[in-house]
């Protein structure tokens, strides 16, 4: 029979009991033929990545490349690529206060519960507008609603979610025309 560990963690309050501790499961490893990988065991740290956390005497943080990761993750446009990023981002459920509340609208939609609306908002164009960029009406009008809704949005993180792919482009263009700015 063979057995395969990844993660086993040695540790104390002192470096002297850190090297009896280690000792011993040296010890336990050498007397029930476990094989260590030398080139992946790192001795005597003072932190390091442990089963995705990045563990040290400050307690356990976030590991700034997982985050990395979550954050490239495209928008979910598939039940399947919803459930790959709720399962990404709960991982690090203990680090994102209010988790919960947070995801419940994509946990309700993963079950199929529909997303209800809360409000509803419109405008007229004026003429100019009128001859606006079908990209240029998109951006107007997530304006319109950003600054109808000022009084319920001030305080809170905001996140617009678009098809408009020209749109989501310009939105992450460093150099956008100024009247897009405006």
């Amino acid at each position: 029979m063979e057995v395969f560990m990844d993660d086993f963690t040695v540790y104390a309050n002192s470096f002297e009991a850190c090297l009896g501790n280690l000792s011993k499961v040296l010890k336990r490893c050498i007397d029930t033929n476990l094989v260590l990988n030398f080139e992946k065991c790192h001795f005597m740290v003072t932190k390091g990545i442990v089963l995705g956390h990045l563990v040290s005497n400050k307690g356990i943080e976030v590991d700034k490349s997982k985050i990395n990761i979550i954050s490239s993750l495209p928008n979910p446009t598939s039940m399947r690529e919803l459930r790959s990023f709720l399962g990404h981002a709960g991982f690090y459920r203990r680090f994102i206060k209010n988790f919960s509340k947070l995801a419940l609208p994509l946990q309700r939609a993963k079950v199929g519960q529909p997303v209800h609306v809360i409000a509803y908002a419109s405008c007229t164009m004026d003429s100019a507008q009128q001859n606006y960029t079908t990209t240029e009406k998109e951006l107007l009008a997530i304006v319109f609603v950003l600054d109808k809704f000022r009084s319920y949005l001030l305080g809170s993180r905001i996140i617009v979610f678009s098809d408009h792919v020209a749109l989501r482009y310009l939105l992450k263009k460093p150099d956008a025309k100024p009247r897009l700015i405006r």
